[in-house]
């Protein structure tokens, strides 16, 4: 297994993992707006997309965002989102070492913690995080969405 972070040429094989990840999320849009929005995502250093590859295939992902922070001696803090495994790829690792090396580059830059929220309710999911390195009793959290 290869840890790395994603490249460019890589957004088609993201996306396809992406299908693990959600199976019933909100359609994309043209190609085109796709296609801005990762050259948007990679031209900025704060966001990074790591992957694990087996055999060369991405099979699993998580991005993290370092966000500057005027607390904690002005320490930045991370964000970890979208993490996800290939269905016929779980239970192998991969998940969790991709998880370890994003927390291991939010620690390089000086990141004073991460956060990691997650939607799933199942306790294997949730275990999982708590072997990756998560608390689940640090912080709890709040989600507001646009109405309508």
């Amino acid at each position: 297994m290869e840890i790395r972070q994603i490249e460019a040429s890589e957004l088609n094989a993201l996306l396809a993992l992406y299908h693990h990840l959600h199976s019933g999320d909100d359609p994309l849009p043209e190609a085109q707006v796709v296609q801005t929005v990762w050259q948007e995502l990679l031209s900025n250093p704060r966001y990074r997309y790591f992957g694990a590859y087996v055999g060369g295939q991405l099979v699993a992902s998580c991005n993290l965002t370092v966000i500057p922070n005027l607390t904690r001696g002005c320490r930045p803090y991370g964000v970890i989102e979208n993490v996800v495994t290939h269905a016929a790829h779980r239970q192998h690792g991969h998940g969790k070492a991709v998880l370890r090396h994003a927390l291991a580059q939010a620690w390089s830059v000086g990141c004073y913690k991460v956060m990691l929220l997650t939607g799933r309710k199942d306790p294997v999911t949730l275990r999982f995080y708590e072997s990756a390195g998560f608390d689940p009793h640090g912080k709890q959290a709040f989600i507001a969405k646009p109405p309508g």
